[in-house]
């Protein structure tokens, strides 16, 4: 399983989508801080917080998220090296563990330049502002902009961006069983995306149903788990990790249930 892993990292470092998704979430992100500052300063009217939203890191990775997955998994059914590693006789149980782990590391790449951007815009002591519909990083940075930050907090926000990129990694684990079997890049982006939009319904029924909440929390799409600040206690970041690690191995899980009896072509 680690050389079907290190294969895949290799790869990763060299696909050339996976460098131009890296420079559209670059761009974007920078063009988020950029909106988020000149919209508390005037220089933007609020009316354009919707289109300062299509540039946050929630927004994109929706996108993005199936794109990333089409890539590493579904590319592999077409060029079949996932036939080619069956047979040279890898198990399938390792085929899957390694493309979920190589999607994590990979959302996580993607999502770098969100959290390099927001962390060298919170250093700027700089408030930021999208109204109300901040999440993930945006809202971060929107939470936080402008406040003088102690040494202890900047401990805790690295911790509050890696628990952010955990979530988000957690998030994208749906496409692991999309992608093994639809098997097609254009499917597994499409459905994904529309999945991200139901979520944020979800979330807003989650808010006025508390069974409803407490059954949505347990999962990384639900709760507080995309709106952490300094404010956010490290009891409820642990049980943010948990929540993600449990998803991910119940996906996986899955993905390997339905894979291993999958005919392969």
């Amino acid at each position: 399983m680690l050389n079907l892993i290190q294969a895949d990292l290799y790869k990763l470092r060299k696909s050339r989508a996976i460098k131009v998704l890296l420079a559209m979430t670059t761009v974007s992100a920078t063009v988020m801080a950029v909106m988020a500052y000149l919209i508390p300063q005037g220089q933007i009217d609020a009316s354009m917080t919707g289109i300062g939203f299509m540039f946050s890191d929630m927004n994109m990775i929706s996108i993005l998220g199936g794109v990333i997955a089409g890539i590493l998994i579904c590319g592999d059914f077409d060029n079949k090296t996932i036939q080619d590693a069956i047979a040279s006789g890898f198990g399938r149980a390792a085929i899957v563990i390694g493309k979920a782990a190589v999607l994590g590391v990979a959302v996580a790449l993607v999502l770098l330049p969100y959290a390099v951007v927001t962390a060298v815009a919170l250093g700027t002591g700089h408030p930021f502002g999208m109204e109300n519909v901040a999440l993930g990083f945006l809202h971060l940075l929107t939470a936080e902009g402008g406040s003088a930050f102690a040494a202890a907090d900047i401990w805790k926000t690295v911790f509050i961006i890696l628990t952010l990129l955990l979530v988000y990694a957690a998030q994208l684990s749906i496409c692991v069983p999309l992608a093994f079997l639809l098997r097609k890049p254009i499917f597994v982006v499409a459905i994904y995306y529309g999945f991200s939009i139901l979520c944020a319904q979800l979330m807003r029924l989650g808010d006025g149903s508390h069974w409803f909440g407490s059954l949505f929390s347990s999962t990384p799409y639900g709760g507080r788990h995309a709106f952490m600040s300094l404010e956010t206690g490290a009891g409820d970041m642990l049980a943010t990790a948990v929540v993600s690690f449990m998803f991910m191995i119940v996906t996986t899980a899955v993905t390997y249930a339905a894979f291993r009896r999958a005919e392969l072509k």
